[in-house]
């Protein structure tokens, strides 16, 4: 009798590695491993000569051989900065001689507040009053509407539209827990109906809102796109700040502010 072979579900071990290097967190990491060998041969070569570099020079090397590898390897602009600092600023943390306890404070408050960035790509940004604004006049004024910010930080967005149309329902979602932790008080401070959840906006079904406002990345935009596809209703408008998506002209476009982004808006 011949031995099966099992074919592991998908998710499991086997295809977790490529799953993972999509992400350009862990792909940065990996940088910096694959930098660090190429800094001890240089070192060596330059120790052998006769020249001795200093914990800021060695550091200096790893930060350009980092930063020249995310290069090559198609890392964006912002993670080259990050890739060429991040090897100064062991030792510049070093000289601060700080107590322990320090960085760990703050390896969890920037835990608590950016949480699963790495995975989502969507860093902290907020909108402002005058894209509030923009928003509600945007949104259909003859009938209640129920609306979600999708990744709505401390809320001000929701906040505010839920003052100014008490008759009507919004949400925010937010992943990180510091940012919803503060709009929910927010929320209870004011005794507001608006309603913050903590979670991953892919669980929810966009079809329940007759609009969804998202100031994300540029990096979210298509999976959001393919989302907003499936899911929302015809007569629901799809709300984008600053960023646009590939291939879909918008059906609305607004200046909130003379000199600043665009609010992009697509009808269903």
């Amino acid at each position: 009798m011949r031995p099966t072979t099992r074919i592991p579900p998908a998710g499991t071990a086997p295809d977790l590695a490529p799953r993972l290097l999509r992400f350009p967190a862990v792909r940065a990491l990996l940088i910096q491993v694959a930098a660090f060998p190429l800094t001890l041969a240089i070192v060596y070569l330059l120790a052998s000569s006769g020249l001795i570099l200093s914990y800021w020079h060695v550091a200096l090397v790893q930060g350009v051989l980092a930063a020249l590898l995310s290069w090559w390897r198609g890392l964006a602009s912002w993670w080259r900065a990050i890739q060429f600092g991040f090897p100064l600023a062991l030792p510049g943390a070093s000289a601060l001689e700080l107590p322990p306890v320090a960085f760990l404070a703050v390896f969890l408050l920037l835990l608590l507040l950016y949480w699963s960035t790495y995975r989502t790509q969507v860093p902290y940004y907020p909108s402002g009053r005058k894209v509030w604004a923009a928003v509600a006049a945007a949104l259909p004024q003859d009938r209640p509407v129920r609306v979600i910010d999708i990744g709505s930080g401390i809320g001000g967005l929701v906040l505010d539209l839920q003052r100014r149309r008490p008759e009507s329902r919004f949400e925010g979602i937010e992943l990180a827990p510091l940012p919803w932790l503060a709009s929910h008080l927010r929320a209870l401070a004011t005794r507001s109906r608006a309603r913050f959840i903590r979670g991953d906006y892919e669980r929810l079904d966009l079809g329940d809102y007759d609009a969804v406002f998202a100031y994300l990345s540029p990096a979210a935009m298509s999976a959001l796109w393919h989302k907003a596809a499936r899911e929302m209703r015809p007569g629901s408008t799809l709300f984008s700040y600053e960023f646009v998506i590939e291939d879909r002209p918008p059906s609305r476009v607004i200046h909130p502010a003379t000199d600043g982004p665009a609010l992009y808006m697509w009808d269903f």
